[in-house]
């Protein structure tokens, strides 16, 4: 089957918002917990292509699988600077399940991307 195609140019998400946007004290405590939970030596391919797996476990079955992907590849970007950056990411797998509360989780990975 041929994927529908819409000739049409993505926004970005840097597009859509109009004048400065600020941190609000819960993504700064995120993103520090973040930053001291994600590991030190995690080894991330020298290719500049890289494909990253993505399983959010959330407890809201109404939250949306997208909401979480812009903070977390940022704060990625900005725990492993020297060798990450999310314009070297060609493909995203992201899956969402569903945990009992106070069981949340992100597993993910990171590895070339092979067209």
């Amino acid at each position: 089957m041929m994927p529908i195609k819409i000739n049409i140019k993505p926004i970005s998400v840097n597009s859509v918002w109009q004048g400065r946007r600020f941190k609000n004290q819960e993504y700064k405590r995120y993103e520090k917990a973040l930053l001291l939970l994600l590991p030190p030596d995690l080894k991330i391919p020298k290719k500049r292509k890289l494909e990253i797996r993505i399983e959010w476990g959330i407890s809201s079955k109404l939250a949306d699988i997208d909401n979480f992907l812009k903070p977390f590849l940022d704060i990625l970007q900005k725990r492993y600077s020297s060798t990450f950056n999310d314009r070297w990411v060609y493909k995203l797998v992201v899956h969402k399940k569903i945990v009992a509360k106070g069981k949340e989780y992100i597993a993910f990975d990171i590895d070339r991307y092979d067209e």
